[in-house]
C-alpha cells in the first residue's frame, strides 16, 4: 500500500516522512457520523494516506444539508451519506480500505467499537447526546483513543475554534450538557474535543426528532443554524489532531 501511495502523497511525506507515511497507512480510523464534521474529517484522512477508514452513518442525504456536507449534492440527495462519502473516498485514495456500516451507534456497537483492537482511533462526530455519551465512554473506558466534536452549529467565527480537554471549554452548551451527561455516569472528562469559544446565536425554538427505520425518535431539540464553513473546520482540525496522535506513536 505504500509504495502504491507514495506519489499521491508526495506532498505529504515531506513533512512526515517516509516512516510517517507508513505510519498512516497502518492506521485504522472509524469516523462515527457523517454530517458536515465527519464528512470533512474522513475526506482528510482519506487525503493524509490513512490505510483503513471505517465510515459509521444510518442517515440519508436531505437537502437542508446542501450549505454545508461535503456529501450534499442535488445528484446525491436521498442517497446513503456512507454510499455517497465511500464512492467519493474511493475516487480519492482507490488504495485506502473503506468500510462501510449503515447503522445507529447504540450501547452495543459502542462496546464493539471500543473493543475492536484493529481500530486506531475514533472521531465522534454523532449529533445525538445520548449516544454520543455512550461511545465517549465506552471508549474511554476501554484505552480507545477518541476525539469528539461538540457544537459547531450557530458560530461564524473561525478564529474561536480550538481543541482543549472536556473538561476545559468554555461557551459551548453541548460540551456543557455532555459534562453532565458523563459525570451522572461517572465517566472521564479527561479527552479532547473540537469546540468554539464564540458565544452562540440563538437556534430556532425545539422541534420533534422523526422517527427512521434505523434510528429511534429523538427528544425536541432546538435548529441551530449553520454555516457553510464551520462544520467542515470543526472536521478538519479533528483529522488534524488525529494525525498528529498516530505520527507520535
Amino acid at each position: 500500500n505504500l509504495t502504491l501511495m507514495v506519489g499521491s502523497c508526495a506532498r505529504t511525506e515531506i513533512l512526515v516522512g517516509q516512516l510517517g507515511l507508513a505510519q498512516l497507512a497502518e492506521s485504522h480510523v472509524l469516523i462515527a457520523g457523517l454530517g458536515g464534521v465527519g464528512g470533512a474529517c474522513a475526506e482528510a484522512l482519506c487525503r493524509a494516506g490513512i490505510g483503513e477508514i471505517t465510515l459509521v452513518d444510518f442517515d440519508i442525504i436531505a437537502k437542508t444539508d446542501l450549505n454545508r456536507q461535503l456529501v450534499a449534492l442535488h445528484s446525491t440527495l436521498g442517497q446513503s451519506k456512507v454510499d455517497v462519502l465511500y464512492e467519493r473516498l474511493h475516487d480519492i485514495n482507490p488504495d485506502t480500505v473503506i468500510n462501510q456500516e449503515h447503522l445507529f451507534i447504540d450501547r452495543v456497537e459502542a462496546e464493539a467499537i471500543a473493543h475492536d483492537e484493529d481500530l486506531t482511533f475514533v472521531a465522534d462526530c454523532i449529533d445525538a447526546i445520548a449516544y454520543k455519551t455512550v461511545l465517549i465512554d465506552t471508549c474511554n473506558r476501554n484505552g480507545m483513543p477518541i476525539i469528539s466534536s461538540m457544537g459547531a452549529g450557530g458560530r461564524l467565527d473561525p478564529t474561536k475554534v480550538k481543541i482543549s480537554r472536556m473538561d476545559k471549554t468554555q461557551n459551548c452548551g453541548l460540551a456543557r450538557e455532555m459534562r453532565k451527561q458523563l459525570r451522572n455516569i461517572r465517566a472521564s472528562l479527561k479527552f479532547p474535543v473540537v469546540h468554539s469559544t464564540e458565544i452562540q446565536i440563538k437556534a430556532l425554538p425545539h422541534q420533534q426528532v422523526t422517527e427512521t427505520k434505523l434510528a429511534p425518535a429523538g427528544r425536541p431539540r432546538a435548529v441551530n443554524g449553520a454555516i457553510s464553513y464551520m462544520p467542515n473546520i470543526f472536521g478538519l482540525m479533528m483529522a488534524g489532531h488525529i494525525i498528529q496522535e498516530i505520527l507520535k506513536k
